[in-house]
């Protein structure tokens, strides 16, 4: 059973360890609520994971503990693990599908782990976890339906209490459920006033369609940039607690997710996985009520993989409008991409890329087509320069 005391206990444990991260204001990502971010993104090994797992790990007896823990994660989960079992002294083995990117798979070495590598996806890896669990007698580290990983997630509502007592509202991102079960039940036990909202990736709503349908439901795929919460099956623990202890699950598109962490970079130099933005995309574009509320949303880990942030960023510009692609139909004659320069130019918008071709077959025969993509400052901006072409005689295709 989860209780107050065992969540205490864990704090007391963890504070030897972990870092208690920051709690820093955000007052531009939505000017109609009084947000805050809680940086879990900067706990060491880069997310809260390792809050969970520290603690499962410090509760094993020493036979256990000798006999070493065995995970099965391509991401946060596995670097949590390898980093708490190091820290106690205990032998890990982390089952990866081979599939796993390099970076990850070294990122978990590098905290101690022992690496076995599974042909095939999740599933498969999952699969060679449990069977070695049982031949080796290794303690299975669950990476959410755990009450023990659980009561150590829940340590970030103590935090979250200890830091803006007053708050009205905390969103978390949900994959397994784990993180929002822990947090849920904490704050709710000491302020149930306090609204606790739930944020999946519209690509992966496996809580969402749970909790929605008051059963477990298993999806056949999912498919969002937010790896970190792509589950396909919550727990049964989790099930149970997001059930009691949360107020509402929303969803977010992979396109508010890229806004979301491209607003965290420029406005607070904060790097964020899909999974860790996901709560800020929830707050931005108003999935839930917080107008005059004091809300914290959970950055819940930094791991990105570099080699998908810069298509992360041109998504979230794209979604926000700071760029915008122009295809304009224009008579073949001299001085005519001159004056669509200069009708940009006057508005401030930034030419990044043109491309100008001949009308095709079937077109004028006098015709052509101007392509420019445009840094802009916003949708209001964009529907100036179309306003602005329009009246200069341009047709937009």
């Amino acid at each position: 059973m989860l209780t107050l005391d065992k969540v205490y206990h864990a704090k007391f444990i963890l504070d030897q360890v972990i870092r208690q991260t920051d709690m820093i204001a955000a007052p531009k990502i939505n000017p109609g609520a009084e947000l805050f971010l809680k940086t879990e993104n900067l706990q060491i090994t880069g997310s809260f994971k390792v809050r969970g797992a520290y603690y499962k790990m410090s509760q094993l007896t020493d036979e256990e503990k000798a006999k070493g823990v065995i995970a099965c994660s391509a991401g946060n989960h596995a670097q949590g693990v390898a980093l708490a079992a190091a820290k106690n002294g205990i032998k890990s083995v982390i089952c990866l599908p081979d599939g796993a990117p390099i970076s990850k798979v070294e990122a978990t070495r590098s905290y101690g782990a022992q690496i076995c590598l599974v042909k095939g996806v999740y599933d498969d890896a999952y699969a060679e976890a449990l069977r070695l669990k049982d031949e080796k007698g290794y303690t299975f580290i669950h990476p959410f339906d755990d009450e023990l990983v659980i009561t150590g997630q829940g340590t970030i509502g103590l935090e979250l209490l200890e830091q803006l007592p007053d708050l009205d509202a905390v969103i978390v991102p949900v994959g397994g459920g784990g993180l929002i079960s822990g947090v849920a039940f904490t704050l709710k036990t000491l302020n149930p006033d306090v609204k606790v909202y739930g944020v999946q990736a519209a690509g992966a709503p496996s809580m969402f369609n749970s909790v929605h349908d008051h059963k477990i439901e298993r999806l056949e795929a999912v498919s969002t940039i937010a790896d970190g919460i792509a589950v396909k099956e919550p727990g049964e623990n989790t099930f149970k607690y997001v059930s009691e202890y949360v107020d509402e699950i929303v969803t977010v598109t992979d396109d508010e997710i890229s806004a979301a962490i491209l607003a965290l970079m420029e406005q607070h130099k904060l790097v964020t996985e899909g999974a860790g933005a996901a709560a800020v995309a929830a707050a931005m574009f108003n999935k839930v009520p917080l107008e005059g509320k004091k809300t914290v949303c959970l950055l819940s880990g930094g791991n990105i993989d570099v080699t998908i942030l810069s298509r992360v960023i041109s998504r979230g510009l794209l979604m926000t409008g700071r760029t915008y692609t122009v295809k304009i139909e224009l008579i073949d004659k001299p001085g005519q991409l001159l004056e669509v320069s200069r009708i940009i130019a006057e508005l401030g918008a930034n030419v990044i890329r043109v491309h100008h071709e001949r009308a095709n077959e079937g077109s004028d025969v006098n015709g052509c087509y101007l392509r420019m993509t445009l840094e802009t400052r916003n949708y209001e901006h964009i529907k100036q320069i179309q306003k602005a072409l329009k009246s200069h005689g341009f047709k937009t295709v």
